[in-house]
């Protein structure tokens, strides 16, 4: 008996993982990266400008970096995932024999028995030749198959929304405890994403907080610690 029914065919969480990975790590990287840069020249300035500044221009070259970054990471999966595809087309041209072989031994090693295994394969290679070569012996499916746009448009979006949080921080809160609350919203901020971010991929919240507060603090302090250590003034 299925107890909720109503969610039984709800999807799985790792039809998110392609957009969830990318969303989270630009997030992350516009909190920490705007609230460092935020603490560091803060710790140097005694006057607001320089900090907005180089908060904003922080912002705009972080969002950039992250969509543009993803998108040729994520093109360059794409590509090796295309010559994988062309390749085994080939080889279903000019050796099914073998290619039939091997898709017999890989179902053989998931546990069925070699005539079931050879009925399988030859059933499935009739059916769809190549897409059943692409799924089982590459490994690529419709939910692991790379997507540069939605990649690049979820890393810099989330970059920029991690990243404008500081940024109101900074704007409206007195110089002389700036730097400590830029940190304390900034860890507020994680907070929230972590938890948010461990429900959406049907993970532990507590964990997924713990990491990301304790990198988050570790990047912060070490940036503040220059800015303290070099006292610039851009005042």
């Amino acid at each position: 008996m299925v107890n909720n029914p109503d969610n039984y065919l709800d999807p799985h969480y790792i039809q998110r993982s392609n957009w969830l990975r990318a969303a989270v790590l630009g997030a992350n990287d516009g909190i920490l990266s705007t609230a460092s840069i935020a603490i560091g020249v803060a710790a140097a300035s005694e006057i607001r400008e320089p900090i907005i500044l180089a908060t904003v221009a922080g912002l705009v070259a972080g969002a950039l970096s992250m969509a543009a970054g993803e998108y040729v990471s994520v093109s360059s999966q794409t590509d090796v995932e295309k010559a994988d595809i062309e390749r085994e087309r080939k080889e279903l041209e000019e050796m099914p024999d073998y290619e039939l072989e091997r898709l017999t031994e890989i179902y053989e090693d998931r546990g069925l028995k070699r005539e079931t295994a050879m009925l399988v394969a030859k059933e499935l290679t009739e059916h769809d030749a190549l897409g059943t070569h692409v799924r089982d012996e590459l490994g690529i499916t419709e939910i692991s198959q790379a997507k540069p746009i939605q990649a690049a448009l979820a890393s810099g979006g989330a970059f920029t929304i991690g990243g404008i949080l500081p940024l109101i921080v900074a704007i409206f809160s007195p110089l002389n405890k700036m730097e400590v609350l830029l940190y304390g919203f900034a860890i507020v901020f994680l907070i929230v994403l972590g938890a948010v971010a461990a429900k959406a991929g049907g993970s532990s919240i507590a964990k997924a907080v713990l990491r990301i507060t304790f990198w988050g603090t570790v990047a912060m302090g070490l940036t503040a610690l220059v800015g303290y250590l070099f006292g610039i003034s851009v005042g």
